[in-house]
C-alpha cells in the first residue's frame, strides 16, 4: 500500500490541521484499500457468491437404489428430479465399503491407507480434523451443521459444527419415547438448520442419514417408516442374475462362509424374505428421499434454492443376495458403487441434466465442496473436485484406483485391490499366498468368472498385480507422513 508524508512548512501544525489532515489520509487509504486489495482477498470470491451446500449420504445405498438409475420398483422422485435438472454419475466408488472407514474418507478426502481409520474406536486426530472439509469452511465463513449418524469412535465433535443433531454409533429407527421415525426426525432437525440460515453468510449442511442401514441384531433388520406400509405391496423384485447356487459355489471356500453368508441366511433365505427385505430396504430409502424434498420446498421458500447445491451419495453400497451374500466389505460391484448426483442451479440450462460415466470416487467429495466454495483443497486429500465434470469440462479420466479393507473380523477376510475401467484385481492379504481373483468386467459385468487361475490370464495378472505394488508404493510414503501428524 502506497503510504503519503507531508512536512509542514512552519515547523508545528495547528491541531484542527493536524485533524483534518489526519482525516484527509484515512480517506486516502480507505479508497487505495478499496481500488487495491490485497492478494488473499482478490483469491477469495465475494460472500454473496459463495454457493449453500447440502451434502447428503445415505447408509448402504447402492449405485442402482435410485430411479434414475434405471430401477423401475424404487420410487425416489425428488432425486430423480435433482438429477434430471443437475447431474448423474453412473461409476461413482468408494475406496473402503465399510461405514466408519468411508465417512473419514468423506471428511478428510483421503485413501484409508492415509487418514488410518479401519474400526469403529479410532477418532480423528486434531490435524486431521483441521484439515477435513467442514474446519475449513468453516475458517473461510461459512456456517456448517452437521446431522445424523456420525459413524466415527471417539467424542462426538460437536465443537467442530456450529450447528450440531448427531449420534454416535447405529442409533433406533424407532426411539423408546415413541418420537418417530429417525429418518423423519432427522428431516426435522435438517428443515431447522436451514431455517435458521440467511442470505448473508453461506452454509454447509451434512445430513448422515441411517437409512438404508439394517437395524442390527434385529430379528426385522429394515424398518421403515409405518407411512411407507403399502408402498411396494403390489409390486415384485426380480432376482438379480447372481442370485443363483451357481454363483454362490464360485466364491472361494471363505466368502461362502464368511460374515456375508451368515447374515444372507437371515434376509435373503428365501422367496418370502427376499421380498421383504429389498421392499423394506426401498421403503426406507424413499423416507430419505421425501426428506429431499422438504429440504428443497424449505429452500424455495427461504429464496436460498438458486444458490444452494445438492451433493447426493452414499458412505458404501449393499448385497442384495447377489453371490448368496449380503452386507458390503468386499470389492463386487454392488458392495462399492455408489449413487451420486450433484444440482447446482447456477449451471445453465444446456449444462443440465448430464450422466458422466468417468469414474469417481469418496475421496473426491471433500474436495468437491471445497471447490464450491472457493476455498483451496489441503495437499493431504488424495481426491480431487468432480465440479470441472459437472461443469462438462474435458478432464483426464482415471485410469485405476486403490481399494482397501483392512478391517478386523474373524469372517471378513482382509483385501487391498485395484480397478480400472475395465479390469478389477483382488488380493485377499491374509492368506500365504494372498488370493488373487482377477474379472473382465467387460465381458463379465456380474463378476462370475475369476480369471486368475486361467494360463491365459497370466500376463494380465501380472499387470494388475504390477498395479496394485505401485499403489501400495504410492501410498506408503505418505502414510508415514500422515502419521506423524495425527
Amino acid at each position: 500500500m502506497t503510504t503519503v508524508a507531508t512536512i509542514c512548512p512552519h515547523g508545528r501544525m495547528p491541531r484542527r490541521g493536524v485533524r483534518f489532515i489526519s482525516a484527509l489520509f484515512a480517506l486516502v487509504n480507505l479508497w487505495q484499500m478499496a481500488a487495491c486489495p490485497t492478494a488473499a482477498a482478490r483469491d477469495q470470491p465475494a460472500a454473496g457468491s459463495k454457493p449453500n451446500v447440502i451434502f447428503v449420504v445415505t447408509d448402504d445405498q447402492r449405485w442402482d437404489a435410485l430411479g434414475a438409475m434405471g430401477n423401475r420398483e424404487i420410487q425416489t422422485p425428488h432425486l430423480d428430479r435433482l438429477a434430471r435438472e443437475g447431474t448423474l454419475f453412473t461409476n461413482m466408488f468408494c475406496t473402503t465399503s465399510i461405514c466408519c472407514t468411508s465417512r473419514a474418507s468423506l471428511l478428510t478426502g483421503q485413501y484409508a491407507r492415509h487418514h488410518g481409520i479401519n474400526d469403529f474406536h479410532t477418532p480423528l486426530s486434531e490435524a486431521q480434523y483441521r484439515r477435513a472439509y467442514p474446519d475449513q469452511l468453516r475458517r473461510a465463513g461459512y456456517r456448517v451443521g452437521f446431522v445424523g449418524k456420525w459413524g466415527l469412535g471417539g467424542p462426538l465433535p460437536k465443537d467442530r459444527y456450529d450447528s450440531w443433531h448427531g449420534f454416535s454409533g447405529q442409533g433406533r429407527y424407532f426411539p423408546k419415547d415413541g418420537s418417530g421415525h429417525l429418518t423423519h426426525r432427522l428431516g426435522d432437525a435438517a428443515i431447522e438448520f436451514l431455517d435458521g440460515c440467511t442470505p448473508k453468510q453461506p452454509f454447509c449442511l451434512q445430513i448422515s442419514t441411517k437409512a438404508a442401514h439394517v437395524q442390527d441384531s434385529d430379528p426385522h433388520p429394515f424398518q421403515p417408516d409405518p407411512r411407507y406400509r403399502d408402498l411396494y405391496t403390489g409390486v415384485t423384485i426380480p432376482r438379480p442374475p447372481s442370485f443363483t447356487p451357481q454363483a454362490l459355489a464360485a466364491l472361494p471356500e471363505f466368502l461362502r462362509t464368511s460374515e456375508a453368508r451368515v447374515r444372507w441366511k437371515v434376509r435373503f433365505a428365501d422367496e418370502a424374505m427376499f421380498q421383504k427385505s429389498v421392499k423394506d430396504y426401498y421403503r426406507l430409502l424413499t423416507g430419505v428421499d421425501d426428506v429431499v424434498g422438504r429440504m428443497v420446498d424449505t429452500l424455495k421458500a427461504r429464496g436460498l434454492a438458486d444458490r444452494t447445491v445438492i451433493v447426493f451419495t452414499s458412505d458404501n453400497g449393499f448385497f442384495l443376495g447377489e453371490h448368496g451374500l449380503a452386507g458390503k466389505w468386499f470389492m463386487y460391484e454392488e458392495s462399492i458403487r455408489l449413487p451420486l448426483l450433484v444440482y447446482d442451479p447456477r449451471l445453465p440450462g444446456a449444462a443440465r441434466g448430464r450422466k458422466v460415466d468417468a469414474m469417481v470416487l469418496n475421496i473426491d467429495m471433500a474436495p468437491t465442496i471445497l471447490d464450491l466454495a472457493g476455498v483451496a483443497r489441503p495437499t493431504t486429500m488424495d481426491g480431487r473436485s468432480v465440479m470441472p465434470l459437472v461443469r462438462g469440462e474435458r478432464v483426464k479420466p482415471r485410469e485405476d484406483w486403490f481399494y482397501e479393507h483392512l478391517f478386523k473380523h474373524p469372517r471378513i477376510p482382509k483385501s487391498e485391490d485395484v480397478r480400472t475401467e475395465r479390469w478389477k484385481y483382488v488380493r485377499f492379504v491374509e492368506f500365504d499366498p494372498p488370493y488373487e481373483q482377477l474379472f473382465d468386467l467387460k465381458q463379465d459385468p456380474l463378476e462370475l468368472h475369476d480369471l486368475a487361475r486361467l494360463q491365459a490370464s497370466g500376463k494380465k495378472l501380472a499387470a494388475m498385480r504390477q498395479r496394485w505394488r505401485r499403489w501400495r508404493e504410492r501410498l506408503e510414503p505418505s502414510k508415514k507422513q500422515a502419521s506423524a501428524a495425527r
